[in-house]
C-alpha cells in the first residue's frame, strides 16, 4: 500500500547563498496492508522528514513514492489533494483547524468531504469523540480553546473518522493518560485489523512493541558526510 524505493531529499538555503543540504538518500521500505511499520531513530535522524514526504508536504528529490496508485514523488497538487481525501490519512501532534468550526463538525469533516450523509458523519464524530473521552458539552465549542490533551484526543478522532487504506501517526499516545492511551492503541488495532496500512512515529516503546509488526531506522538513510546533493 506504500511503496519507498531509493527516496532522497535536501533542503536548499536560500538566505545562506543557495547551500544545498542532504537530509536523505536511498530511503527504501514498504507498508503492507494490515501492517503497522514503525521508524526510530535519534531525534533529527529524518523520521518526520520521511513522513511529510509519503504525505506530499515536501517535494522528492529523487526516487519513487507510490500510495495506493498514487506517485507522490510525481503527482499534481489535485492528485495530492484526493490521496488525502480518500486514501491516506495524516495524525499529526498538533490540531490545526479553521478557528471557531464547533469540534463535531471538525472530526465529521473528513468524511462530509467525501460525501458521507451529514447524520452518518456527525454520528460516526460523536462515537469517536465518546471514545476518547470528550465531554459532550465541548461539542458545539471550537477545538482551538482546548487543553493540549484535549486538542490532541480530538485530532485523532478526525484522524480515524474515515477508514483510510493508509495512515501516518506522529506520536499517537504522546502525553495521554493511560485510559485514553489505551482507546488510541485499540483504534490503531481496529484500524489494522480492517487492512489499513500504517506508518508511524512511536516514542512510547510499549505502544510499539504492542501495534508495530516490523521497525524501520531510519538512521540508515541519512547521507554520509560529503555526499552529492
Amino acid at each position: 500500500m506504500i511503496r519507498i524505493d531509493s527516496l532522497s531529499k535536501s533542503f536548499t538555503l536560500h538566505n545562506q547563498g543557495g547551500a544545498v543540504i542532504p537530509v536523505m538518500a536511498g530511503a527504501s521500505l514498504s507498508v503492507a496492508p494490515g501492517e503497522c511499520v514503525g521508524l526510530t531513530g535519534q531525534s533529527g535522524a529524518g523520521k518526520s522528514t520521511l513522513m511529510r514526504m509519503v504525505y506530499g508536504n515536501y517535494l522528492i528529490a529523487g526516487g519513487q513514492l507510490i500510495v495506493g496508485d498514487t506517485d507522490v514523488a510525481s503527482a499534481e497538487p489535485r492528485q495530492i489533494i484526493a490521496l488525502r481525501r480518500h486514501t491516506l490519512g495524516y495524525v499529526s501532534q498538533f490540531l490545526r483547524v479553521v478557528p471557531r468550526v464547533p469540534t463535531l463538525e471538525v472530526v465529521a469533516e473528513p468524511l462530509l468531504a467525501i460525501g458521507t450523509p451529514a447524520d452518518q458523519a456527525r454520528d460516526r464524530a460523536a462515537h469517536l469523540l465518546r471514545r476518547l473521552n470528550i465531554p459532550e458539552r465541548l461539542w458545539s465549542l471550537s477545538p482551538t480553546t482546548f487543553s493540549g490533551g484535549e486538542q490532541q484526543r480530538v485530532n485523532i478522532a478526525r484522524g480515524f473518522a474515515h477508514a483510510y487504506p493508509a495512515l501516518l501517526l506522529d506520536e499517537p499516545t504522546a502525553s495521554l493518560d493511560a485510559a485514553n492511551r489505551e482507546v488510541v492503541l485499540s483504534l490503531i488495532e481496529e484500524a489494522k485489523a480492517r487492512g489499513a496500512a500504517i506508518l508511524g512515529i512511536f516514542h512510547d516503546e510499549t505502544a510499539r512493541a504492542r501495534v508495530c509488526d516490523r521497525l524501520v531506522d531510519v538512521t540508515g538513510f541519512t547521507p554520509k558526510t560529503g555526499a552529492a546533493a
